[in-house]
């Protein structure tokens, strides 16, 4: 008997400007559940109380939890423009275990990207956490297919991204927030069902309805300054200003050179945000605030 190492399970997303599937990232756990929806089909003629259950509707879920690869516009984008992908889970094998082999167990369909955070932790790899929800049937498949494997020198260090701020929501953010330790980024859609009667099957058919995204961030207070003297560019004081205003201000999510990885380089989200929560902690040591942002309207990709 062969067993068959959760190592060599992955799930692929297709590429539609490359026609070919590509491994999303290098996991560290995914997961793949099918639900069946069920109804109490009792009536006057069934003998006893014991309830008698009937299968309604189906539907799939995915969850990947990964280290990071260079995927994150791709991500946020087909989230963004409410496209589904088509997905595959498959035994892999090869460089990476990134080659499709097409076994018995292989499955396809549909998916939505409904949930996603990225997580770029200081001095650490960045992480990604990914949900889909099934738009339609999954179907067995056997063949394999055409993979584009990733590099294994894509991943990118948490520690050169940061947050950085404006004052209002004309100028463009040029403030980090801070030696900032923990950053992540969360985006979801809100899925409704659309099934029909003419849907093929009892498979649930969903459609988005709306987008929702959020920031979240901790950051050190350097030992030699003040609650009101600045803080890597951007005072404490001045986010307590922004936040009693209540009002959208410019942002932008960056990987960072230079001096304490305050220089902006390339762009990995932009747009306007507000400032919902904000924490100074006191522990024993160097003090840090906690920030809460929603997304205020659509996101762009990049700068």
């Amino acid at each position: 008997m062969s067993t068959l190492r959760g190592k060599n399970f992955r799930i692929l997303a297709f590429d539609s400007t490359e026609s070919k599937y590509k491994v999303i990232g290098m996991s560290t756990n995914c997961s793949v559940t099918y639900t069946n929806n069920t109804e109490n089909a009792n009536h006057k003629d069934i003998v006893g109380i014991a309830q008698v259950p009937t299968v309604v509707s189906q539907q799939c879920s995915i969850s990947v939890e990964s280290l990071d690869v260079t995927d994150v516009a791709a991500m946020l984008t087909a989230i963004k423009s409410l496209t589904p992908f088509t997905l595959i889970w498959d035994e892999t094998s090869t460089s990476d275990n990134q080659t499709a082999l097409g076994a018995a167990f292989a499955r396809k369909g549909e998916f939505w990207l409904n949930d996603c955070t990225f997580q770029f932790d200081n001095r650490t790899n960045a992480t990604k956490s990914l949900q889909f929800s099934s738009n339609g049937a999954i179907v067995t498949m056997n063949e394999a297919q055409d993979v584009e494997e990733i590099s294994v020198g894509s991943f990118t260090k948490g520690q050169f991204v940061r947050l950085f701020l404006g004052n209002d929501n004309s100028a463009a953010p040029v403030k980090t927030i801070a030696s900032a330790r923990q950053l992540s980024l969360h985006c979801s859609i809100s899925l409704e069902d659309c099934t029909t009667k003419d849907t093929d099957g009892n498979w649930i058919v969903q459609e988005p309805t709306e987008l929702a995204w959020d920031i979240s961030t901790s950051a050190l207070i350097r030992g030699n300054d003040t609650i009101t003297s600045s803080v890597q560019a951007q005072s404490l004081a001045e986010l307590e200003t922004i936040k009693e205003a209540g009002n959208p201000v410019k942002f932008k999510i960056a990987n960072t050179s230079g001096a304490n990885n305050r220089t902006a380089g390339a762009v990995i989200i932009s747009g306007s945000v507000i400032i919902t929560s904000l924490t100074l902690n006191g522990p024993l040591g160097i003090a840090e605030y906690t920030a809460q942002l929603n997304g205020y309207g659509a996101y762009t990709v990049g700068a």
